[in-house]
């Protein structure tokens, strides 16, 4: 996905005569992939665990209005409204894992009743005005601010060149960490040729997108979050017993159940993270909008979905890693943006984005032919 997501962008670079890869519209293309991304975190392991979350886009449009209402209704402020839709998300996401795991309903139904549930509910604490504007800078600045530069250099933002040169040396760390320990207890690698290769070419891509930023306006707070929400995650699924257990109970719930592993504890708690990171991404569109509209959360499951499995994700559970949700919503948003950027219809775009993420779903199903 990494050579896709440079080959898209070379392409698009090309055709667009350099526009596609200039600092504000690769600062643009992240800002908008926000809120998808981290939505796309939560769905993986969703799809890890053999279940599906319909509900999410409309939960996301439905607790950024009642960030808005709060701040702008309820004179709540921001440093106590955020904690509260996080909050009021994890309890959503738990119930329906409650729906799933406790009464055994098939997570397609449970949570299309809540995408129902919550497309009404939207409807119903914006029908007044149709559209709650928010008038509060903290808030809007999550969506739309940039992190300070402390100092220029050479037209560069120093504090944005700090934050990508850390990036660059975490994920060496986290990639030379899991090798070391595939070695130790004999698990297949990549000869060390292909590795540093990998480790170089990704690097790359971290340092010359680092590089542009920086000679705009820096990382801006979305994509900030969005990194945050990823180290997290990358260390709860890869490093924790928690993250084991996940998968494991993704590749066999049965044999898992019988080594020991709540099987429904699981499953309460990964909805409940889904519930949470669907808040995250209401207050993140939200607060790029400068507002809330009865049209917030529209697709947002369906473009979750599709980011989940070009990142990677496997329709059989058990496979999946949350980089690869993220690589997926960015490969998806360049799509978009390249498109628009050509003046290419909205049907042709429809189009494109589904036959890549078919695409993706055959090469999964191939090669899990080919190991089989």
């Amino acid at each position: 996905m990494y050579i896709a997501l440079l080959f898209i962008m070379l392409t698009f670079s090309i055709m667009t005569d350099g526009l596609f890869m200039s600092s504000r519209n690769i600062s643009n293309l992240l800002d908008s992939a926000g809120y998808i991304a981290v939505l796309a975190v939560g769905m993986t392991l969703v799809i890890v665990i053999r279940h599906i979350d319909l509900s999410v886009g409309f939960l996301a449009g439905f607790l950024g209005a009642i960030a808005a209402i709060l701040l702008t209704q309820q004179g709540v402020p921001v440093y106590l409204t955020i904690p509260i839709i996080l909050v009021l998300g994890i309890i959503i996401g738990m119930f329906n894992g409650l729906l799933i795991a406790q009464i055994g309903i098939p997570s397609f139904v449970a949570t299309l009743a809540g995408m129902l549930i919550f497309r009404g509910a939207l409807l119903q604490v914006t029908e007044k005005s149709g559209t709650i504007i928010v008038k509060d800078d903290h808030f809007n600045a999550i969506g739309n601010g940039f992190i300070p530069s402390i100092i220029e250099v050479n037209g560069l933002h120093l504090l944005s060149l700090i934050v990508g040169v850390i990036g660059i040396l975490i994920y060496i760390y986290s990639e030379i960490s899991t090798r070391k320990n595939k070695l130790k207890y004999q698990f297949d690698v990549v000869s060390k040729g292909i590795f540093t290769l990998k480790l170089v070419f990704v690097s790359a891509i971290i340092a010359y997108i680092t590089w542009i930023l920086a000679g705009y306006n820096g990382f801006s707070w979305t994509v900030v979050i969005m990194l945050l929400v990823v180290l997290v995650y990358h260390f709860l699924t890869t490093k924790t017993v928690i993250g084991r257990h996940i998968y494991a109970v993704g590749s066999n719930p049965e044999a898992a159940h019988l080594s020991g592993i709540n099987v429904k504890k699981i499953t309460y708690m990964v909805f409940g993270s889904m519930g949470m990171l669907a808040a995250l991404s209401g207050i993140l569109f939200t607060s790029r909008l400068q507002s809330a509209t009865t049209t917030a959360g529209t697709l947002f499951e369906l473009d979750a979905i599709a980011a989940a499995y070009v990142g990677g994700v496997s329709s059989a559970g058990g496979v999946g890693k949350v980089t690869g949700a993220i690589i997926g919503a960015i490969v998806m948003a360049s799509l978009s943006n390249g498109m628009n950027l050509l003046g290419v219809g909205i049907s042709y775009q429809y189009i494109i984005r589904g036959g890549v993420l078919a695409a993706a779903v055959i090469f999964d199903v191939m090669t899990r032919r080919k190991k089989a």
